[in-house]
């Protein structure tokens, strides 16, 4: 049987390039060090303000480069913070 002429099997695939990953720093680590226990002050609003985005939403572990032990602490300081009024639940 005849079998139609179809353009994407004419064309050789390409194979997708390797993406480099990059291991992002964690910006709890104090001088390279982790902090035991592990605690994130909720007054420190500089440090919180990188890691919400302009929404008001919490930045996800795979973006800030936090271990699960600093996003949990990191997650914990953020609603403190906002519970006290010192950030918002929303953004602009």
């Amino acid at each position: 049987m005849f079998k139609p002429f179809n353009k994407k099997d004419a064309r050789p695939k390409r194979k997708p390039k390797p993406r480099l990953k990059i291991k992002k720093k964690d910006p709890i680590w104090i001088d390279g060090v982790r902090p035991r226990p592990m605690f994130v002050d909720y007054k420190d609003v500089e440090l919180l303000k990188k890691l919400i985005n302009r929404h008001g939403k919490i930045v996800s572990r795979r973006k800030t480069g936090c271990s699960a032990a600093s996003q949990h602490a990191v997650s914990s300081a953020i609603k403190r913070a906002r519970h006290m009024g010192l950030l918002p639940y929303v953004g602009e």
